[in-house]
Formats: C-alpha cells, sequence, structure tokens
C-alpha cells in the first residue's frame, strides 16, 4: 500500500465528532483521514436550530443524559465544557446569544460551525473525503484496514463516529453498529429519541383539529418530568415537551400532561363562577388556555361543554381541576427516525473506557458521539456530547 493511503488515524464520519476529533488529533501531530458516503460534510449540523446550530448547553451536566451506565459521560463532559467550545469560537470570530435554559446559538448560523471545524481539520492537516462509501474494516497486525470503492486505506487507530439511526434521508446508517459487533461489542437496543409523539382514533382527530396550538405543560413518563410548550400537530404531539419525553417513553405507557402550571385553575375557576355566574365553563376556561385548546379540554374532560359556571358544583371544579393536572393520554408511537433528532441506546458503554472512548476489547479502535449509548436532553447537549467525545479520544 503507497504511503498516500496509510495513517496514523482514520475516523469514519464527517459529522459534528468526527471533525472535530480530525482537527484535534491533526494539531496533536497525527496523520489524520476522514472518510464519509456524504457528498458534503456535517449536514445534521447545518440543519440544527433551524438553521442556527445549538451547539452546546450551559447546563451541561451528566444527568442530563441516558444510558445504560449514568456515570459513563461525565469524565469527558467535565475535561471539555461549553467553555471550551466557546472559547475555540472566539478564536474563530464567532459569537452567540443564549436562550431558554441555556441553550446557546451561533449568531453567524450553521455554516459558521462547519466551516469553523474545516478550518480546524485543514489547520491539523487533516485530509477528508468525501462520496466515499465503506465496504468493510479488518485488523491485523495492529492496524486497522478500511475498504472503500476507491481503494483500501490503512491506519493504526480507527476512530468511528458516524452516528446513529436518526433522519435516514440525511444519510444514516448502522455502520457504527455493525463495527461495533464486529470487534465484539454490545449493542442497546436503539429506538428514536427526541421525536413527536403521534396518536390515532377520535384523540387523534381531535389533536389534528387544533394543530398548531400550543401551551406550557408539564409532561411526565416514569423517570422523567419537563416543564416545556406542547404543539398539537395534524399527527399528535411535538414541541419541547414532547420531544423531551419521548426519550424516556415506553410504548404502551401513557403522558401524563398537566396543565396548570403557572396558576391555580381550580381557584381560578371558583372565582369566575362566583363573578361571571352565567359564562359558559368553556368562556371561562379560554382565558388561561387557547380557545381551541378550551374546547377540546372541555370535549375530552369531566364537565359538558355547554354548561355554565352557575350550574357547576365545587366538587365538579375540583374534579376537573384534577384533570387538568393529570391529562393522560396515551401515544399510538413516534414518528421514528424519520424526524427523531437522536438515536437513545447504542453501543455499549460497558466496552469503552470512559476516560479515552477507547474499545476495550481492540486496542486503537474508538467510539465517539452518537454512535454511542449516551444520549442527552434536548437543547446542545448532545452536540456538547460530541465535542466532549471526541476530545477524549483525541487526547488519547
Amino acid at each position: 500500500m503507497s504511503d498516500a493511503n496509510q495513517f496514523d488515524t482514520i475516523v469514519l464520519g464527517a459529522g459534528a465528532a468526527g471533525l472535530f476529533h480530525a482537527g484535534l488529533a491533526g494539531q496533536r501531530g497525527r496523520r489524520v483521514l476522514v472518510l464519509d458516503h456524504a457528498k458534503r460534510p456535517a449536514d445534521k449540523v447545518r440543519i440544527s436550530g433551524g438553521g442556527r446550530c445549538n451547539f452546546t448547553n450551559l447546563e451541561t451536566r451528566a444527568d442530563r443524559f441516558l444510558g445504560q451506565n449514568l456515570h459513563f459521560a461525565k469524565s469527558a463532559l467535565a475535561r471539555y465544557t461549553p467553555w471550551d467550545f466557546i472559547s475555540l469560537m472566539a478564536a474563530h470570530g464567532l459569537t452567540y446569544t443564549e436562550k431558554h435554559k441555556g441553550q446557546l446559538f451561533c449568531d453567524q448560523k450553521s455554516g459558521a460551525i462547519i466551516k469553523m471545524l474545516l478550518d480546524e481539520c485543514e489547520k491539523g492537516s487533516a485530509e477528508i473525503r468525501l462520496s466515499t462509501e465503506i465496504s468493510g474494516v479488518t485488523h491485523q497486525d495492529g492496524r486497522f484496514l478500511v475498504e472503500t470503492r476507491s481503494g483500501a486505506v490503512s491506519g493504526q487507530r480507527l476512530v468511528v463516529a458516524t452516528g446513529g439511526l436518526s433522519i435516514p434521508k440525511m444519510g444514516a446508517t448502522a455502520l457504527a453498529y455493525d463495527i461495533a459487533r464486529q470487534f465484539g461489542h454490545d449493542i442497546v437496543e436503539t429506538r428514536p429519541g427526541l421525536v413527536p409523539f403521534t396518536f390515532s382514533g377520535e384523540l387523534g382527530e381531535k389533536f389534528a383539529a387544533i394543530s398548531g396550538v400550543a401551551a406550557p405543560v408539564i409532561a411526565s413518563v416514569p423517570g422523567a418530568r419537563f416543564e416545556e410548550d406542547l404543539l398539537f400537530t395534524h399527527r399528535g404531539l411535538s414541541g419541547p415537551a414532547a420531544l423531551q419525553t419521548s426519550s424516556y417513553w415506553t410504548s404502551g405507557e401513557p403522558l401524563s400532561l398537566c396543565l396548570q402550571t403557572s396558576e391555580d385553575m381550580n381557584a381560578a375557576l371558583r372565582a369566575a363562577k362566583q363573578d361571571s355566574p352565567k359564562q359558559t365553563f368553556v368562556k371561562a376556561l379560554e382565558a388561561h388556555v387557547p380557545a381551541r385548546l378550551a374546547a377540546l379540554l372541555a370535549e375530552v374532560g369531566p364537565i359538558a361543554q355547554d354548561a355554565r359556571l352557575a350550574d357547576l358544583s365545587h366538587a365538579a371544579i375540583d374534579e376537573f381541576a384534577a384533570f387538568l393536572k393529570d391529562w393522560r393520554v396515551t401515544p399510538m408511537g413516534t414518528e421514528g427516525y424519520r424526524t427523531a433528532e437522536v438515536t437513545v441506546g447504542g453501543i455499549s458503554t460497558d466496552g469503552l473506557n470512559q476516560k479515552t472512548m477507547e474499545s476495550r476489547h481492540v486496542p486503537g479502535l474508538y467510539f465517539i458521539g452518537e454512535c454511542v449509548d449516551v444520549t442527552g436532553w434536548l437543547g446542545g447537549y448532545n452536540f456538547q456530547w460530541a465535542w466532549a467525545s471526541a476530545h477524549a479520544a483525541a487526547l488519547a
């Protein structure tokens, strides 16, 4: 094999984690090659945050990540923080705006983040080959041989950063899991995460009828509780409240929605009854939630839609207030990987070194980013895991 096809490190995947690792490793003196089947790099970075790239979250900490080992991410996250990435951005003249709950967005938009990653790769003389299909990986005599349609390349280290199964139209594949299994790693069952819920039947029709309505709620499933906005859609439920809980949701279990996030609806409805007894119940409810949602709640709740406040007993008001605190709805499912922002599950962390991301089975083999069984909350957490895990592997 010619010297042109022999490298210190081969990185599979030109996404956030792969490019970031390539730049760091190259600047540490490694001869690095990045391979990706896509025509252009970092497409998921490109669409993040509606094109503005929610690149990290200031509230990043390990308990805001899912996985079988909830402690695994601590080491990497502690050694590369949001402020470290902010410092890198500042060196490239990029600025940011803090939004809801610690979310940081790039003022120069996602293209600027991608250019920064590519510039860092260039600074480290990392080579990037796109539109390159990978047909196989083998390991022999301390080196990895990666077969591609344009020929084979060899590396002392192999860093797998090909992501998970989310958004297949952007090229997502199971390559990382296939390579992991090949070298003796277990795979934690995968499922779509940060994904809208779908509903069928009568309730699905009711949600579709008020598509576009949003309201603040406390959404919860066993093990998770989020106070966020909920969005009703033609297919079911979306918005941050739905996306966050979807990562924890188990098929068949109900989703609990509390619509009393900022006021005591029991007291509010009793006061309305005293002040305007001839007012309909639905009209009184409209003072607290969007009109179309008020009509839906009156349909599915324990009080008749056309009831007047004067006709309602305190017990009836109490019952409805209790309903608003714990409205149970059971999704038919989710929209799946098609719209999922992340993949929950992945390569078991039992087979990885938490400080270096290196395989415990094969020296020189590393797994970073979304393909690992570490999944963050909505709001920049998964990008921070990409940066931190890539950094941990590069230091190794």
